[in-house]
């Protein structure tokens, strides 16, 4: 499934959401990074979080899975000579020496790469004391938040792609905190975890513009996606704005490598 966002690749800037500059300074402060530092990013899509960090001047490596996401990820950052993008795949990355990077990171990527992986290969890729850091942007849902999202479950369950009633439907500044995963590892301390919400209202044409980066939603059948495009649109028209509200959180994840 991760393999599907290549598909996209030509409206996911469009698309994705930017990310908090309050995010960004965290993780800058957390790591404590210095201007000549050296990154590396993993899955970087098209760039957006890259960007934010390239704005500041630091080197960046950036191995990114899809080609067509690559190639875009290389336009848009044209303008930053200290960033390099690498097309390939993070677990089988090999620079010409271990422990080159100050910080390894990765932006609503790190969910779909090996568990079994991608602690031991950030460990071996950073510097003694470097830090792996990882967020993802990522829907939740204030007790006032729009009610749009639960109201159109029952479509998603008509076209057998509903959540199930196991689904989680976490407050901001509830996500799931990593730091027993991480300190399991015996690879990393000194975790700090920072919540970060936001909101973003979308028309119908944005919304399903984002919606169709999303990995379940690509893979959908034709039906499924008109059955449920037409239904969102239908909605959102009756609505005076004509607009929904959807409210994103982060959980930024911050962590020393131990020797």
């Amino acid at each position: 499934m991760r393999a599907t966002f290549d598909s996209v690749a030509g409206c996911y800037q469009q698309a994705r959401p930017e990310y908090p500059t309050d995010l960004i300074d965290e993780l800058v402060r957390l790591a404590d990074l210095r201007s000549s530092d050296h990154l590396l990013e993993i899955g970087c899509a098209t760039g957006t979080a890259t960007r934010a960090l390239a704005e500041r001047g630091y080197r960046i490596t950036c191995v990114e899975l899809g080609g067509e996401l690559a190639a875009a990820a290389q336009r848009n950052l044209s303008d930053y000579p200290m960033v390099d993008v690498l097309q390939g795949s993070f677990e089988t990355y090999r620079p010409a020496s271990a422990g080159l990077y100050d910080l390894v990171f990765a932006a609503t990527s790190w969910h779909w790469l090996d568990p079994d992986l991608r602690y031991r290969r950030a460990h071996e890729l950073l510097r003694p004391d470097g830090h792996l850091a990882f967020w993802s942007a990522t829907h939740v849902f204030p007790d006032a938040g729009d009610p749009f999202f639960r109201e159109i479950q029952p479509i998603y369950d008509e076209i057998d792609a509903g959540l199930g009633s196991a689904a989680l439907f976490p407050r901001p500044g509830e996500l799931p905190d990593q730091t027993e995963e991480i300190e399991a590892t015996e690879l990393f301390s000194d975790v700090d975890v920072v919540q970060f919400d936001w909101e973003i209202a979308y028309d119908a044409n944005h919304y399903i513009g984002l919606l169709e980066t999303f990995s379940g939603h690509i893979a959908m059948k034709p039906w499924q996606r008109k059955r449920l495009y037409g239904e969102i649109r239908r909605r959102l028209a009756v609505r005076p704005d004509g607009l929904l509200r959807r409210h994103w959180g982060a959980a930024l994840h911050v962590a020393r490598r131990r020797d």
